[in-house]
């Protein structure tokens, strides 16, 4: 895909495929690190556990038409990757085109964070949808990832959906929190 020298060595990024998704595991492992360092609080799946559920999503995705991997490598080692699925569009909310992109997975390996690998990846990514002709991208990034957003706002994305989550743990039945009570319920669609 691309090359290009930064001054600590040769960087490539390169598109991979299902028989680089291995190599990638590491890089996984780190981004849910990161995860839960800036959004304590939750229960989060064990690394090895969260891994194998993150790789069958990857084996699903790659199987569908153009859904891609960059890998950025330095001296034959990763130490950075973008995911991006490709879906059919067009969205059923905001006006998209036929086939609409979303960035599952940004994660630059915590040594190489602050180099620019993020950003020559976030690149090489715009190039190749450029490419497939696919101009419409969702990124989604935790709430306390304020480096995460800088960066995408800084290439003219913009939030659009504030995400809300209740997670069982586990349990079958999921916790009910009655809402405190203000005098007024939200008119419908407000809520």
């Amino acid at each position: 895909m691309s090359r290009v020298r930064d001054s600590r060595g040769d960087l490539t990024v390169q598109q991979g495929g299902p028989e680089s998704l291995d190599r990638l595991e590491p890089l996984w492992r780190a981004l849910h690190a990161h995860h839960q360092s800036v959004q304590p609080g939750f229960a989060y799946h064990p690394d090895g556990r969260s891994w194998e559920l993150r790789r069958s999503c990857y084996v699903r995705w790659l199987q569908a038409a153009d859904s891609f991997v960059l890998v950025a490598e330095r001296h034959g080692r990763a130490v950075g990757y973008a995911f991006v699925e490709i879906r059919p569009g067009p969205d059923d909310t905001w006006v998209t085109g036929p086939r609409v992109a979303e960035l599952q997975t940004l994660s630059v390996a915590p040594a190489a964070r602050g180099q620019g690998i993020g950003t020559l990846l976030l690149d090489a990514v715009d190039e190749e949808l450029e490419r497939l002709g696919v101009g419409d991208l969702f990124v989604a990034a935790l709430a306390a990832n304020t480096g995460a957003r800088r960066l995408y706002e800084r290439r003219g994305l913009r939030p659009v959906l504030t995400c809300y989550a209740r997670f069982c743990d586990g349990r079958p039945e999921p916790r009910r929190v009655r809402p405190a009570v203000t005098g007024r319920e939200p008119a419908p669609g407000q809520g």
